[in-house]
C-alpha cells in the first residue's frame, strides 16, 4: 500500500509540476475564449508553444543541465540551498513570457496580468525560500487556480460549484502528495497555494472593481 501511494504521490507531483502550470493555463483559455470566439490554429499554436518554450521549456532544460553539472540533486530542487539561481531564471523566463502574452499573441488584460501576478509568485517563492521552503507546487497550483478565476471575474461569468470544487479537490490531492513524499509541512503547502493564488487573482480584482 505504502509503494503504491508512493507511486501515486510522484506521478501527481509530476503531473501537476509547476512549470507545466503557464501552459496548462494558455490551453484553458485558448479552450474557453474559443466557445465565445473562433481562434483560428495559428494562435493556438503560438500560444500555447509560445508558452511552453519561454516558462518550461527553458527552464526546465536549465535544471536538467544543472543536475548534470552536480550543482542541482533533483528535479524538485528538494535542498533550498540550491533554489536560489533556477528560480531567478525560471522569474526572468516568466518575464519574457509577460511579454509575449502582450505583445505577440495580444492576449487580453487579464491574461497578462496572471502572467505578472504568476511572475511575481515565482520571484516571491525564490525569496521566501532563503529562509523557508516553501511549496512551488502549490504556488504553481494556486497560480492556476486564481488565472480560472480571473477570467470568470474579468468576462463577468460565474464559475460553476462543481469546477470550484474540483479545483479544490485536485489543491488537497496535491497537498497531500508533497506531504507525503515529506516535501514540505502542513503550512508550507497551504502558504504556497495562497501565495499563487492571491497574486494571480488580486490584479484582476482590482482592475474589476476599482
Amino acid at each position: 500500500m505504502k509503494r503504491t501511494l508512493d507511486i501515486l504521490a510522484q506521478a501527481f507531483s509530476i503531473l501537476l509540476y509547476p512549470l507545466w502550470m503557464p501552459t496548462f493555463g494558455v490551453l484553458i483559455f485558448c479552450i474557453a475564449f474559443s466557445q465565445q470566439t473562433p481562434l483560428i490554429p495559428a494562435y493556438w499554436w503560438v500560444s500555447i508553444g509560445g508558452t511552453f518554450f519561454l516558462t518550461a521549456l527553458i527552464p526546465f532544460s536549465l535544471i536538467l543541465f544543472a543536475i548534470r553539472r552536480g550543482t542541482i540533486q533533483d528535479l524538485y530542487i528538494t535542498n533550498v540551498s540550491e533554489r536560489s539561481m533556477p528560480y531567478v531564471y525560471t522569474t526572468l523566463c516568466y518575464g519574457f513570457w509577460v511579454y509575449f502574452l502582450i505583445h505577440t499573441i495580444h492576449a487580453p488584460l487579464f491574461l497578462a496580468l496572471v502572467g505578472l501576478g504568476a511572475t511575481f509568485a515565482i520571484a516571491s517563492v525564490a525569496f521566501i525560500n532563503q529562509w523557508w521552503k516553501i511549496s512551488a507546487h502549490l504556488t504553481g497550483w494556486g497560480g492556476l487556480t486564481g488565472g480560472i478565476l480571473s477570467y470568470f471575474l474579468y468576462y463577468g461569468f460565474m464559475p460553476s460549484v462543481g469546477l470550484i470544487v474540483a479545483l479544490l479537490v485536485i489543491a488537497l490531492l496535491l497537498m497531500y502528495a508533497r506531504l507525503w513524499l515529506n516535501a514540505h509541512t502542513d503550512w508550507q503547502v497551504i502558504a504556497g497555494y495562497g501565495l499563487g493564488l492571491l497574486l494571480t487573482t488580486i490584479p484582476t480584482l482590482i482592475l474589476t472593481y476599482v
